[in-house]
């Protein structure tokens, strides 16, 4: 397995739906960390877009209207294999991840391919509906892998970008970052997971819950 290197190209793929009051500041805070930011648009309605300063390290993808997160991270994960990232990082826009965190996740791939921020060692934060949904999904997503997952559903990851192409998301929802879960265990892809803290406000969270419940059972029943 190569070794990290300054030198390698890192990315962060950041999707977005209506965060203009989040958007400009986790691009901020994650610019000192990364090479190159794909900021993707997925259909916001709000000003998000005009938050952002498009330049030779920040690229803006935008969609007119709303088509999932899968669907944005599948375009930002097609952008940085693009531009020969070497490193994929991925975040929410809404604040719920450190940006600071990132070189413990890159350091973290030293001997794996894919690493997690696991939000699950300390739940004091955490609202029950979330714990209840994490647990219950890492805990079958573990059955069905035969690996010991132990945050399925954090969003906060680096990759190696040269696998990105064997484990892109099918689904365009939510369930995406289940499915590349599945696909990286079938290729026998080694998985990582590093502690990140658990950060929850007041935001309103955008996944429907049926929906994304639909999504997860085929990605379990694929």
């Amino acid at each position: 397995m190569n070794n990290i290197s300054e030198k390698n190209k890192i990315c962060a793929v950041i999707p977005f739906f209506n965060e203009n009051n989040t958007i400009r500041e986790i691009i901020d805070r994650t610019l000192p960390f990364v090479d190159l930011i794909i900021a993707v648009n997925d259909g916001s309605t709000d000003n998000s877009c005009d938050e952002i300063t498009q330049n030779e390290k920040v690229v803006l993808v935008s969609y007119s209207r709303n088509r999932g997160k899968g669907y944005a991270l599948k375009t930002g994960f097609l952008e940085s294999i693009k531009h020969a990232a070497y490193i994929t990082i991925t975040l929410d826009a809404d604040l719920q991840h450190i940006p600071e965190k990132i070189p413990e996740l890159i350091l973290g791939l030293e001997n794996y391919d894919v690493v997690i921020g696991n939000r699950l060692k300390n739940l004091k934060k955490m609202p029950f509906n979330r714990i209840l949904s994490n647990k219950l999904s890492s805990l079958l997503l573990s059955i069905k892998t035969k690996q010991k997952l132990l945050d399925t559903q954090s969003g906060f990851r680096a990759y190696r970008t040269n696998i990105l192409k064997d484990i892109l998301p099918s689904y365009t929802g939510f369930e995406a970052e289940s499915d590349m879960l599945v696909k990286a265990a079938e290729r026998d892809y080694k998985i990582n997971f590093i502690p990140v803290p658990t950060i929850y406000a007041n935001e309103k969270s955008k996944m429907k819950s049926m929906q994304a419940i639909i999504g997860f059972i085929k990605v379990l029943l694929r």
